[in-house]
């Protein structure tokens, strides 16, 4: 049944296709003219603006768990349950580099917003490659866990990396200086700088959720979450406190942040109702408080202003598994389960997407 249209802005299916098995990851090229995908069997594919799915990696029988394209849209890397990090030249489809990182499983990875080194988690360490000297830059020991988040500060200085007992935060001019700990006392899930850096949200198994304002060591504590902290998202768009908004997610439910003029009041929170399952992703529509949460109910939720539900999507009936938004923002593409890629287009008026 096709879930009706509840406010604008409406998104129309634009193109559907289908992998091999459940889609794990999926990263647009910095210009948005390519998406690339990747599934639970080991397949890497690239999907282009005129409709055409291309085989980069064809299936291994292991996972291919993160993507990731470089801030100029020169490489992507791509790292899974195999131990490898491979990196390809993306406007020539070609191999450039495979680390090999064997027995690690390697599912996390983050390219620096400023240069060519790409950041990945390698069980209990984070190595950052070089990419244009080809060579490992530096090894991290985080020491108390395998790494569980890491994230690249807007301006590159920083690398926080999550894990037990909290996050750490290196600095990149300097990788020998010791980093900032951000203790906590479970440990943190997931880690995510805000657009401006000028915050830093760490989401935990405890039930909380802490956000340090950089030039502020002493952490806001959010509680009273119904289970661990799967997933945070910060917007673009800044609002009256000149703060962006922080959503995050627990198990089926979403919780949206937003700083508060009195100091007292710190972060005000306001909660999403509409998923039954565990939500699985979320993500802010760039340069927009259009926020979009992917469910394993099978629902994608468009939440207009991060406040009230805009529009249902659907198309993966044993749940979605991951979204991204174009890097302008007139797409949404989600993964399913059964290896369901869906990519929707924001509804032109009067001229319409054809459907691929």
């Amino acid at each position: 049944m096709r879930s009706p249209s509840l406010n604008s802005p409406q998104f129309d299916l634009y193109s559907s296709k289908t992998l091999s098995d459940y889609v794990t990851a999926l990263a647009w090229s910095p210009r948005g003219d390519t998406l690339a995908v990747s599934d639970a069997a080991g397949e890497v594919k690239l999907w282009y603006c005129e409709g055409s799915l291309v085989t980069l990696l064809s299936c291994i029988g292991k996972s291919v768990d993160c993507l990731a394209f470089s801030p100029d849209g020169q490489f992507l890397a791509a790292g899974g349950q195999d131990g490898k990090v491979k990196i390809w030249r993306s406007l020539e489809n070609e191999l450039v580099a495979t680390l090999e990182n064997a027995p690690a499983w390697i599912d996390r990875l983050a390219w620096s917003p400023t240069s060519n080194q790409l950041a990945f988690s390698m069980g209990r360490y984070v190595q950052v490659w070089d990419v244009d000297l080809g060579e490992i830059a530096v090894t991290l020991n985080f020491d108390n866990s395998s790494i569980l988040g890491l994230d690249w500060r807007c301006d590159g200085r920083y690398l926080a990396i999550a894990g037990y007992q909290g996050a750490k935060v290196w600095q990149s001019q300097d990788w020998d200086e010791e980093p900032y700990i951000l203790d906590i006392p479970s440990a943190s899930v997931a880690i995510a700088w805000s657009p401006e850096g000028k915050y830093l949200a760490a989401g935990n198994m405890d039930r909380t959720i802490a956000v340090m304002k950089w030039d502020n060591p002493n952490p806001w504590v959010m509680r009273g979450f119904p289970g661990k902290i799967r997933q945070l998202a910060w917007s673009e768009v800044r609002t009256g406190q000149d703060a962006p908004l922080l959503a995050s997610s627990s198990v089926e439910g979403i919780v949206v942040w937003e700083k508060q003029a009195i100091e007292s009041l710190s972060w005000q929170s306001r909660v999403l109702a509409r998923h039954t399952e565990v939500v699985q992703a979320i993500a802010f529509q760039p340069h927009s408080l259009l926020l979009a949460s992917a469910s394993a109910d099978g629902c994608v939720c468009l939440w207009h202003r991060a406040k009230r539900l805009a529009q249902v999507l659907n198309g993966a009936p044993d749940g979605f598994s991951c979204l991204a938004w174009h890097p302008q923002g007139q797409q949404l593409a989600a993964g399913g389960h059964n290896g369901e890629l869906l990519i929707w287009s924001k509804a032109m008026r009067g001229q319409g997407f054809g459907r691929r």
